[in-house]
């Protein structure tokens, strides 16, 4: 009862932030209407997915994004926030335990990720006859819930690796979106350089927006399960889990908020 408590409080704080809400959810349809108005929606031949359409490679790929932003960007930025603002020390002396606290955030932030993809995955439905394969629905959850695990893993481990709230925003944008543009989202990747393919490999996006994108694909091979990219994704889930366990912060760290605020008054006078 306390979890699902927590989990509304979450989802009813994030709708309370229209700025937020839009760059979580507005924002990529937005993207994707640019994108299929500039390039058309002609067929590509794409390396992985085949001869598809503009819309059918940009609508997973945005959808994707949405998800690592409603999860990776908006957890590593709300927690540090309410971490200096002394939200966090405050939870701590509540009875709420903090695993349920944390659980709260984390399945809030993915609940926001499947409304930002099914929104998207909706319009390009609707709007430009992007084709979902009914019989790779479970290939899909699973891709999507393996990447939105992970996405939302790492955002908590970004929280704790940065020292302010001012700084987490700067260092979420400065992950995820280089990120985007070697993971197959903004660009179509025909021939790139062989350390950027591998770079793209080895880091979580790219694994999280083929194995969804190849899912929905009409040449897609039933079922189409990328276990490589998976297991990708879980090692990187792994790995922020260890980094959160370990570096994770309930109390503002010492002297760095007040270093903060004589920097910001030095500015102002």
């Amino acid at each position: 009862m306390i979890f699902w408590r927590s989990v509304r409080a979450e989802n009813r704080m994030f709708w309370r932030s229209p700025v937020g809400a839009f760059f979580t959810l507005g924002l990529p349809l937005v993207m994707l209407v640019l994108f299929v108005a500039l390039f058309g929606n002609e067929p590509i031949d794409h390396p992985e997915y085949g001869d598809i359409t503009t819309a059918q490679f940009y609508a997973p790929g945005l959808g994707v994004f949405a998800a690592a932003s409603a999860t990776f960007t908006n957890i590593a930025i709300n927690l540090s926030m309410r971490r200096d603002d002394g939200v966090l020390k405050r939870v701590r002396g509540t009875p709420i335990p903090p695993w349920v606290f944390l659980a709260g955030v984390i399945v809030s932030a993915v609940w926001i990720a499947v409304c930002a993809t099914i929104v998207m995955l909706g319009l390009g439905v609707l709007a430009y006859g992007v084709e979902v394969q009914p019989e790779q629905l479970p290939v899909l959850v699973v891709s999507f819930v393996a990447g939105a695990v992970c996405f939302a893993t790492l955002g908590v481990a970004l929280a704790s690796v940065a020292r302010t709230a001012g700084s987490a925003p700067a260092m979420a944008n400065a992950t995820i979106l280089p990120m985007a543009f070697i993971s197959d989202v903004f660009i179509p990747l025909e021939t790139p350089p062989s350390w950027l393919v591998r770079a793209g490999d080895v880091l979580p996006l790219k694994p999280f927006a083929v194995s969804f994108s190849e899912a929905m694909s009409p040449f897609a091979v039933t079922p189409a399960f990328a276990w490589d990219r998976i297991a990708v994704l879980v090692v990187w889930t792994v790995a922020g889990a260890l980094i959160a366990r370990k570096m994770f912060r309930w109390e503002p760290v010492p002297g760095a908020t007040k270093r903060r605020g004589r920097r910001n008054r030095s500015i102002a006078g």
